[in-house]
């Protein structure tokens, strides 16, 4: 049966494995054309260090969202820990970015304020993005939605979860 996730993500993704068999047949071929006197080890070497380079930057990416999910909660004094509050939908492509519909239910009677961190994962568990919502004003009983859309574009079949919650 068809991931229904997937959505436009499907033709992306073998699109990007398109793109990866084009780079390593024009790597090859760089390795075997080289006209600047670099060996074919030393063509493929510097591919590989490019490679490196791209995915250091994707990690350096996550990092930053991290660590500036990591500020927004800090800021919160007294949260109530509220992961069981929240619901996510069905992950979609929204363009160039990944979406995923938030649903908070505030079980006080009083209204209440949410902080909510969602993770986006790779088809390999691989946290990819990290988002932090503010959905203020859930009125006591009752529940609000809100959407968590991607820092950047991301690839593949992804998924999504909240790594946490707090009520305020």
């Amino acid at each position: 049966m068809a991931n229904p996730r997937r959505g436009a993500r499907g033709a992306r993704g073998v699109r990007a494995a398109g793109a990866a068999l084009c780079v390593a047949a024009l790597t090859v071929a760089a390795a075997g054309c080289s006209d600047d006197g670099d060996s074919p080890s030393g063509a493929a070497s510097k591919a590989a260090s490019a490679a490196s380079s791209a995915a250091s930057r994707a990690s350096d990416v996550v990092a930053s969202a991290t660590a500036e999910a990591q500020r927004k909660f800090d800021d919160f004094k007294d949260g109530v820990d509220a992961k069981g509050d929240v619901k996510l939908g069905d992950v979609k492509s929204d363009g160039d970015r990944t979406t995923v519909p938030v649903t908070v239910s505030n079980g006080a009677s009083d209204t209440k304020s949410y902080v909510v961190e969602v993770d986006f994962k790779n088809g390999d568990d691989k946290l990819v993005d990290t988002v932090v919502l503010n959905v203020s004003d859930v009125k006591g009983g009752g529940s609000k939605d809100a959407t968590a859309r991607s820092t950047h574009s991301l690839d593949g079949d992804i998924t999504a979860g909240v790594s946490r919650a707090l009520r305020h």
